[in-house]
């Protein structure tokens, strides 16, 4: 049996809203021999850990994740995580819109645009990459106008987002999604003690952000 290297199937949700993490930065500091720092950022983009053993609030949930460990062999697949904190283009609180995020300008030919989502303004922004947005929820628009479901087609597994008519030349593209982030597993033995978890010791179950 061919085991894929990523799976497009979810973590349960009920769990990874209750769990703990978020994004990190691996960044070099040189300190110099006049008192200043040389600072270095080692990666252009963050990487996403998290600790779902904090999600896990009953002996049902337990048992979810565990049966999910198995189908994905410990590290060997990568699945979907929705971020409790960070899964819409929208603003915190505010519903998704195809004017959220602008990803590209059109230049006449160009057909396919990658999705992102922006963090902060001017030349501080961050371009966060969105490669697995939620199927359903994408909505696209041209120069403020929102495309039908015949103007526009998208790869739920790679973020592309594929236009029937290429944008005119100057024209702004935007877009609205829901999207998870793609993980694995951090860890190859998951160790529960179940004394212990009726006790109420949480267990370690770190999950980390993966480029699939």
């Amino acid at each position: 049996m061919t085991i894929e290297s990523f799976s497009e199937e979810r973590f349960p949700l009920r769990i990874a809203f209750g769990t703990s993490g978020g994004p990190e930065r691996l960044t070099e500091i040189v300190r110099l021999s006049t008192g200043f720092e040389h600072r270095n950022q080692r990666h252009r983009h963050s990487t996403r850990r998290y600790d779902a053993g904090s999600g896990v609030k009953s002996l049902a949930d337990l048992v979810a994740v565990v049966a999910f460990f198995e189908v994905r062999r410990g590290k060997l697949t990568g699945f979907r995580f929705r971020d409790p904190l960070d899964w819409r283009s929208a603003a915190h609180g505010a519903p998704v819109s195809p004017l959220d995020q602008a990803i590209a300008v059109g230049d006449g030919s160009a057909t396919a645009f990658a999705l992102v989502k922006v963090y902060g303004a001017d030349e501080g922004a961050y371009r966060r990459p969105i490669e697995k947005p939620v199927t359903g929820t994408v909505r696209v628009a041209g120069d403020g106008i929102e495309l039908g479901d015949d103007g526009f087609s998208v790869d739920a597994t790679t973020g592309a987002v594929t236009f029937a008519v290429a944008p005119t030349a100057g024209a702004l593209v935007t877009a609205g999604f829901e999207f998870d982030v793609p993980v694995r597993f951090d860890l190859d033995h998951l160790s529960v003690n179940l004394a212990a978890f009726e006790a109420g010791e949480i267990p370690s179950i770190p999950l980390i952000e993966i480029r699939p």
